[in-house]
Parts: structure tokens; sequence; C-alpha cells
């Protein structure tokens, strides 16, 4: 039998399949677009995870989702606030819309739901402070932080920590800087928090601590698995260019 006939009775089992399972959109439509490719990618994506509930089979269908639709979730989410403007409906999109870089959305949505009488969270004061940090509004920033700390004083956020040293460097409040860094990165996952702190060290003129810093970091997670390795690899690679200083 031709290859050719071979993949076209293929195809066409696995939209039927694809049809069957709720999963016809899009999938039918990839299938029948790339032949022969579109069906493997459908095995390897659908029916083999469906097979063995593969927890990586799920991973790959969500990056997949999000390729093929990257709005859809904050379709879905703005869909629910049009039907609803709750503090949770305005919160979940804000986050959305951060995610998404859209920092002016997000910072209106914030600001709105601090403004009523059930929104004094600390979580949401942190929301409007990354909103006019991906603004630019580091000033901004560091005053909503700051009175952030000052308000719920027993509110604890690496991210939020991390996102104050951030600003003040912005601002130009270096030495302020540093001791932030240094505080954070003592109990930041990851070394991101860490690696910043040796770039600023070495931004200041004190390029010796800032390649100790960076050594530290080499070594600590040279001990670390493998995935890990590769998922802070962003950063590992900012240390060993830190290091060559």
């Amino acid at each position: 039998m031709p290859i050719a006939v071979v993949i076209l009775l293929l195809d066409l089992t696995l939209v039927v399949h694809a049809a069957k399972t709720g999963r016809l959109c899009p999938w039918g439509y990839i299938i029948l677009a790339i032949p022969g490719l579109g069906a493997l990618a459908y095995i390897g994506m659908e029916v083999i995870p469906a097979w063995m509930g593969s927890i990586q089979g799920q991973k790959a269908q969500v990056a997949l989702n999000q390729a093929l639709d990257p709005d859809k979730r904050l379709r879905e989410l703005s869909e629910q606030f049009a039907r609803a403007d709750t503090i949770a409906s305005r919160v979940a999109l804000g986050n959305e819309c951060l995610n998404r870089g859209r920092y002016e959305e997000a910072l209106e949505h914030f600001d709105t739901v601090l403004r009523r009488p059930m929104g004094d969270e600390p979580t949401f004061m942190l929301g409007k402070a990354k909103a006019q940090f991906g603004l630019r509004r580091f000033e901004d920033a560091v005053a909503t932080l700051e009175e952030l700390t000052g308000t719920y004083r027993d509110f604890d956020s690496a991210e939020g920590h991390l996102l104050y040293a951030r600003s003040l460097e912005a601002v130009g409040r270096i030495k302020q800087a540093l001791v932030e860094y240094d505080v954070v990165s003592g109990y930041f996952p990851g070394p991101e928090a860490r690696v910043r702190y040796g770039m600023l060290l070495v931004t200041a003129g004190r390029t010796a601590e800032g390649r100790a810093v960076f050594s530290e970091v080499l070594e600590r997670i040279g001990r670390m698995p493998k995935y890990v390795r590769k998922v802070e690899a962003e950063w590992i690679a900012l240390a060993e260019k830190g290091l060559k200083i």
C-alpha cells in the first residue's frame, strides 16, 4: 500500500478519534493541515498521555494550548469579570494582565480593588507594585512596597522583597538595594536574587565581592539536580559571565 494512502488513513482515523473524544478543535485541523506530522503530534500529546496518565503529557498539552491560543486564559477571565465585577474576578484578571505584560490594565484593576472596603490585602498591594515596576514607575513601586511593609508587618514575601531591592536599584538607592539583595538572597528560592546581588556589587565597583558571590552561586547550583540547573540556566549563565569580569 502506498505510503501516502497509509498516512491518509491514519490521519482520518485520528480525526475521528479526536471528534469522539472532544478534541476535534484544534486537533482535527492540525492533523489535516500537516499530514503525517500532525498525526504524530496528536499521538504524542493526546493518545499516549491518555493511555499512561502522563504528567509530562499534560504539561505538553498546556504548552501547546498556550501556543495555539495564548489569549484563551485572558479571554476567559475577561468574560468572568464582565459577568461579575468582584474583587476575585478583578484580581484574577489583574494577575493575568501582569503575566501578559499589560501593566496599565493590571494597575487599574489592583488600584480599584484596593479602594474597595474588602480590598485591603497585602497581595493586592504587591500586585499594584508589580504593575508599577512593569510601567517603569520605580519610585511609585518603592512607595507602594514601603507602604505594604509598614501596614502589614507580618506579611512575608520573597518575591515582594526581591521586587523592592530591584526597585531601589532602579531609582539609584544603591547602598540600600545592596542590603536588601543580600538579605533576600538568603531565603529567595533559586539563584536569581543572589546573582542580582553580585551584578549590583560589580556595578558599584566592588568587583571582587561580586565575583565571590557568583562563585558561591555556581558552587551551590552545581550540587543541584540536572533539572534544577536547566530551570535556572539563565542565572547560571549570568553568574558564569560575571565570574569572567
